[in-house]
């Protein structure tokens, strides 16, 4: 079927899936919906579409709006599908067991699937823009815009300058509480060494009556062992 079409004439941006495991007939019975309308009947068309090849079909659009959107520049509300075919792949061979000991042949078709995605005309594109204007309607690049901009409004430069307030306030109270911190620490420090001293000195003071009344009292049992000594 390509051979009827000039691939050089088609303008546009365009999407292929090879060797996809369905048969060139089915395929053509979907793409033959989705010929010549715009992007978003063909959507629907494929939505419900309940085909197999609806599915896939669906992926390739998808695949060639992607690209007009990226490497053509173009905006999805002004395209259609300006042309789409299903070209035949090769045929995987199998073989079916059978009675008397026959086999028959499965013929396991597969296709290759393009979708080209082109931008509407001048007329077509104002008569589109009069229907919405008159139905009061936005499209989606201006919803997309819209939501845009109201994420950067206003909103979130006053959610900023709360953060940044919030931050400050928090970076107040830390240092705050680290002078707070110091301070005690300092008046700790202070008191120790004061009260240190006398309670070094009070402990000297008792290790030295100790030890003088351990004294007397060894030179006081020498004494008397030398007296009993003496009396034997």
């Amino acid at each position: 079927m390509s051979g009827l079409i000039d691939l050089d004439t088609i303008a546009g941006a365009r999407s292929t899936h090879k060797f996809a495991r369905l048969s060139a007939s089915k395929v053509r019975v979907v793409l033959d919906l989705i010929r010549d309308e715009d992007l978003e009947q063909a959507r629907d068309e494929l939505r419900f579409c309940d085909r197999g090849a609806a599915t896939i079909i669906s992926k390739v659009l998808e695949s060639a709006v992607a690209n007009a959107e990226n490497n053509e520049n173009l905006s999805a509300d002004e395209l259609y599908v300006a042309e789409c075919w299903a070209d035949e792949g090769p045929t995987l061979k199998r073989w079916r067991p059978r009675a008397r000991g026959r086999a028959t042949r499965i013929n396991k078709r597969t296709c290759h699937i393009t979708v080209v995605v082109a931008q509407l005309d001048e007329d077509e594109l104002e008569t589109r823009a009069d229907r919405l204007a008159a139905s009061g309607r936005r499209s989606a690049d201006a919803d997309r815009a819209a939501r845009v901009a109201g994420s950067k409004g206003p909103d979130e430069e006053t959610d900023a300058s709360d953060v940044a307030s919030a931050d400050e306030e928090m970076v107040d109270t830390a240092s705050a509480a680290d002078d707070t911190t110091e301070e005690t620490t300092d008046n700790d420090t202070t008191t120790e060494l004061t009260e240190t001293p006398e309670e070094v000195v009070d402990d000297v003071g008792e290790q030295d009556v100790a030890e003088v009344e351990t004294s007397d009292k060894s030179e006081a049992s020498d004494e008397a062992a030398d007296t009993d000594e003496k009396e034997a």
